[in-house]
């Protein structure tokens, strides 16, 4: 027989919901509502983990770009930042989150990053000026990401209180902040919100990693051909 409370505790719900992204002053609908993330980060009892699925996760070096662009990661997860182009790389980010520097590397080689904090960190190349992406850490295995469409769906919810967070590469942090709210999961509760994301920022825009512009590309530069 369940103690009191244990089927409250023992229920999972599938959680859904649906994000709009709004583009310039007048808040035009953008076409583009994907690659929005939702978590939960639960308030009566820590995250219990979840293990990773399909082996390391990994951000790919590939025609001059990362792939994916966006990769979140459990707390802990090592990534590998394999080079799959047929020139140099050399992956950095030195903002917040995980601050790290792999150098330059050559073709067919694989490094790792260790990423044992929750936050956001952005990943550029020191080359390749239009090179970036995004990985973020977290301690709760309860997120989801929109997709073209604005649909998100976090799946095996335990019943609770949750602060739900989001995240979108093009809005300001003040922003997303008015966005944090508490919610209660449970049978009658299986709604994430419809949330409406204002983007502000211009993505991609980033010095190198010594904080000046880049230099035009340079037959001297290892990383040059293929430009």
């Amino acid at each position: 027989m369940l103690a009191p409370g244990a089927a409250v505790l023992a229920q999972q719900v599938d959680l859904s919901g649906h994000v709009r992204v709004l583009e310039g002053e007048h808040g035009k609908a953008s076409s583009h509502d994907e690659n929005v993330v939702v978590w939960l980060s639960p308030l009566d009892s820590p995250a219990p983990p979840r293990p990773i699925r399909n082996g390391r996760p990994r951000l790919t070096q590939h025609n001059k770009s990362f792939e994916p662009h966006l990769l979140v990661v459990p707390v802990g997860a090592v990534v590998e930042f394999p080079n799959r182009d047929p020139f140099f790389h050399n992956v950095f980010s030195l903002f917040d989150g995980k601050r790290f520097d792999l150098g330059l590397y050559e073709a067919g080689t694989t490094r790792n990053v260790s990423f044992d904090r929750p936050g956001v960190s952005y990943i550029f190349c020191n080359i390749h000026a239009e090179m970036s992406a995004v990985i973020i850490a977290l301690d709760t295995p309860f997120y989801g990401i929109s997709n073209s469409k604005g649909e998100v769906d976090i799946s095996e919810v335990p019943a609770g209180r949750y602060l739900r967070r989001v995240w979108y590469e093009a809005a300001l942090p003040a922003t997303l902040n008015t966005l944090t709210r508490e919610i209660r999961v449970g049978a009658e509760q299986q709604s994430l919100g419809n949330l409406e994301i204002p983007a502000s920022l211009t993505v991609h825009s980033h010095q190198n990693k010594y904080g000046m512009d880049y230099e035009p590309p340079s037959s001297n530069n290892p990383g040059y051909e293929g430009r």
